[in-house]
This record gives structure tokens, C-alpha cells and sequence, in this order.
């Protein structure tokens, strides 16, 4: 496998929703390149904003606890177990039970064993005050409704003096080269409107900042960040488009997408799209993404 996706500026599953939004997938049932797609995100490339803070905390606290939500398959949560070391912990949850096979393979492949996964709503975390010295999520409020309730939850369950983190996409930031006509029907009737559908944002990077302050956050409490996902090199291209073909455009989902209003013909013309997009020399793809620390 090459390189993580190259994350530039100062950088960085969730699954979307409370159980009653959820649709669940058959994680059994997806090819190995759809895992690569999804497992390729690491604390080092998805969370790098964050990790001289985790570093300073596990300075002063080697027995440090960590609870990752919406961890999906559990790349990050398993890179999260190697960086708290052997003395810390490192809770994984989700929302779908599906997926917590597949992390634990995850985990067992990272070679990490202070780690446990667990079912869980983000807006109802089975855990007392105070729990845990860091909360983090990565790509889970855009896909979800009223986000500051997710963040105030995760504020509830960090103790006094540690840390909540969060990263998230900002899709009306994504710029593409070349700009074919697939891609960009993707990008607009599919991507944006299937989140934006269920009650989740397409501009929930920009949006951070102010649901931290819903939640209940103080201004002083909060750092803020922008990095920056690119796919431009060949196998960065094929990983991304061979997710997004076997994810976004697969037979999992073509139900689903034929009720938002996707045409079989306009599937087609999509994944035609990323299958030219991802041999192209010329290609690029990029979008922001917002970042913020909460001290509580």
C-alpha cells in the first residue's frame, strides 16, 4: 500500500446516525479494496492536529483513556492504541454492530491489545461524567442531525482537564481535475444530497467551531484548524475511486440511491467517471477539512 492520502497544512467510521437513521451494511459482504479505502485513515494522517496534545497528556499520565466514536472499521482507533502505549486504553465505538468483527481484525492486524470495542449512540454514551482523558471523532457529525448534541456528549464523558477532538469534512470545499461530468454529478445529486437528506451538513468543517459553542463549549476552551485530504498520486487515485465504486456506487447501496432519484444510467455514468478519473495523470482531488480541540 502506498502513502496515506497526503494530508498538507496543520492535518488529520464514524457511521452516520443514532440507531432509528442508520442504515446498516453488510460488512461481510464488501470487497477487500472497499477496507482499504475506509482503513487507510490513521491517527498519524487523520489526526495530526491533535497528537501533540495526546503526547503531552500521556507525558503526565502514561495510563491515559481514550474513546474514539463512530470508529467504523477501527483504523484510527488501532493506531490510537499503538500511540497511548501499552499502560493506556483506548475504546472503540459505533453505532452499527456490523462493523466491530472487522475492527477487532483491524486491531489484531496493528498487533494492539489495549484496545475494546463496544455499540454505542453518539448522542447517548453508555458512560459516566468525566470517563475519559480524550474523546475523538472523525467524520461523524457530517453525517448526522443536531451535531452539537453529539459534541456535548462527548464533553460529558471527558474528564476535567482533558481533551475533546474532532475533524470533519467541508464537502462544498472539494475541487477535482478534470471536472468530468460524472464526477461532478456525483459530487452534487449523490454525495451532497443523500447526506444532506438525512439531516446531515455538507459544510460541517466550517460549521465546528459554532456547535462546540452550542454544546456548551467556551471560546477560550477551543483551538481551531483547517487540513487539507489530496489524491493525486496513482495508488492514493485507486484507492479513493475503487471506495467510492464499491461503497457510494455499489450494490449495497443502489437501492438506496435509487430512492434519493439515481438513475441506473447516472450510477453508470459515475462510476465510469472515477474509473477515468483514476488513471488519469492530470487528476486531482482535494477538500478541506475543520478541526477543533475543546479543553475542558
Amino acid at each position: 500500500m502506498s502513502q496515506a492520502p497526503q494530508i498538507s497544512g496543520q492535518d488529520t467510521a464514524g457511521t452516520p446516525g443514532p440507531p432509528s437513521q442508520h442504515k446498516k451494511l453488510d460488512w461481510s459482504t464488501l470487497p477487500e479494496d472497499v477496507f482499504k479505502f475506509m482503513e487507510v485513515r490513521t491517527a498519524s494522517n487523520s489526526a495530526a492536529y491533535l497528537l501533540p496534545t495526546l503526547e503531552k497528556i500521556k507525558e503526565s499520565n502514561p495510563r491515559l483513556t481514550l474513546l474514539d466514536v463512530g470508529a467504523g472499521s477501527g483504523s484510527m482507533s488501532a493506531s490510537f492504541a499503538q500511540l497511548v502505549g501499552p499502560e493506556g486504553h483506548v475504546t472503540a465505538v459505533d453505532v452499527n454492530p456490523v462493523v466491530i468483527p472487522r475492527a477487532k481484525i483491524v486491531a489484531e492486524k496493528w498487533g494492539v491489545t489495549n484496545i475494546s470495542f463496544e455499540t454505542a449512540d453518539a448522542y447517548k454514551l453508555p458512560y459516566e461524567d468525566g470517563t475519559f482523558d480524550v474523546v475523538h471523532c472523525h467524520q461523524v457529525l457530517n453525517h448526522n442531525k443536531n451535531q452539537w448534541e453529539i459534541l456535548r456528549e462527548m464533553i460529558r464523558v471527558t474528564k476535567p482537564g482533558g481533551v475533546v477532538a474532532a475533524r470533519e469534512g467541508d464537502l462544498e470545499t472539494e475541487v477535482m481535475w478534470p471536472p468530468l461530468p460524472g464526477m461532478v454529478k456525483f459530487h452534487h445529486d449523490l454525495e451532497v444530497k443523500l447526506i444532506t437528506g438525512r439531516g446531515g451538513c455538507a459544510t460541517s468543517g466550517r460549521q465546528l467551531l459554532s456547535w462546540a459553542l452550542r454544546a456548551g463549549a467556551k471560546r477560550s476552551q477551543i483551538t481551531t484548524s483547517f487540513g487539507t485530504w489530496t489524491y493525486t498520486e496513482p495508488e492514493d487515485r485507486r484507492l479513493w475511486a475503487s471506495g467510492m465504486i464499491g461503497v457510494a456506487l455499489g450494490p449495497m447501496v443502489r437501492e438506496n440511491n435509487i430512492k434519493a432519484g439515481i438513475t441506473e444510467a447516472a450510477m453508470d455514468e459515475m462510476r465510469e467517471a472515477w474509473a477515468e478519473w483514476m488513471n488519469r495523470d492530470d487528476a486531482v482531488l482535494a477538500q478541506l477539512h475543520g478541526e477543533i480541540i475543546i479543553r475542558k
